[in-house]
């Protein structure tokens, strides 16, 4: 049997062994981001989206490619810019001379894994052609839907330091994002490992596929029958709800962001090894999957509030199921 036969998983053990391989072929690219690598694994197998926001040079990028190269993903990469426009995303319809008939020009949107590089520097206008596609998997052209690929994951990046020509992202294309990450510079012993790494050459260019579009779709499946102990369910709600009852808080996490750490939970359970969740998966996702889609009073922010503390603060405030 091939690697990607023994991967297709049947249990939770299954899930984790898939995903460990995966995940192992990526550290081969990127140098100590294990952790990073776990939870957007956790958010492939949820069919969620991922915000990345650190500083240039941190390895995002990589971070895309090596993922679409582990799950034999189609890749496009998306350099968002001021005069990028919404076609040049989604995509057009021309006339083709020769054959007297319109035509679609496919946009780079449609893919299995879509970088959008520095999202925050396109017009609003432009930011919005992807919240149909994040929102719903399927796109609309002249009135045309067109089903996007299994699997479809979008991969944004922003700056957080550099802000002069960027457009805060709004609060419906932050809502689309299951999780916000952040890489972080790496340690000495690992920044020195990534040079000995690529001293020869480039292990990008000759990474091997894991597991193939059908093992995810799989793998999807599978994640949903790890249990979910009703206790546990009404403890989520609860802190969910407490981001909206917050007296600092003027909009709370909306029930899509329910549901995105309803899923990631059970993925992330599975992929260490459970076929159940406990309170530490929902511990672990909470500030990740709730923070960006709370926005603060202007009282808060002046007292140097930010959404992470209030998400610290409701994780010890609500009684933890036994």
């Amino acid at each position: 049997m091939t690697q990607r036969e023994t991967a297709t998983p049947t249990a939770a053990g299954g899930i984790a062994q898939a995903v460990a391989s995966v995940k192992e072929n990526i550290e081969k690219v990127l140098v100590g981001k294990g952790g990073v690598i776990e939870l957007t694994l956790a958010a492939v197998l949820s069919g969620g989206h991922i915000l990345i926001e650190d500083v240039p040079g941190i390895g995002k990028t990589t971070l895309a490619r090596a993922l679409a190269s582990s799950l034999d993903c189609t890749f496009h990469r998306i350099q968002f810019t001021p005069d990028l426009m919404p076609s040049d995303i989604t995509g057009i319809n021309f006339y083709n001379q020769k054959s007297g008939e319109f035509e679609f020009r496919p946009g780079p949107i449609i893919a299995q894994v879509v970088l959008a590089d520095e999202i925050n520097r396109a017009t609003p206008r432009t930011q919005s052609a992807l919240l149909e596609a994040m929102g719903e998997r399927q796109l609309t052209v002249d009135d045309v839907t067109i089903t996007l690929p299994i699997p479809f994951l979008v991969i944004a990046t922003q700056n957080p330091i550099e802000l002069e020509g960027t457009f805060p992202l709004p609060e419906a294309q932050l809502d689309r994002f299951l999780l916000r990450l952040r890489l972080g510079y790496p340690t000495e012993d690992e920044e020195e490992a990534m040079l000995t790494r690529f001293q020869t050459d480039d292990p990008l260019k000759d990474l091997a596929a894991v597991l193939g579009a059908s093992d995810i779709a799989s793998l999807q499946d599978a994640v949903r029958e790890v249990h979910f102990d009703p206790v546990l369910r009404n403890y989520l709600v609860q802190l969910v709800q407490a981001t909206r009852s917050h007296g600092d808080v003027e909009l709370g996490a909306s029930p899509r962001a329910t549901m995105g750490l309803f899923r990631c939970s059970q993925a992330l359970a599975a992929i260490r090894g459970r076929d159940y969740v406990t309170p530490d998966d929902l511990k672990t996702l909470a500030p990740l999957a709730l923070a960006h889609r709370m926005i603060l009073k202007s009282q808060a922010r002046l007292r140097e509030r930010t959404p992470e503390s209030i998400i610290d603060e409701i994780l010890a405030q609500v009684q933890v199921p036994v």
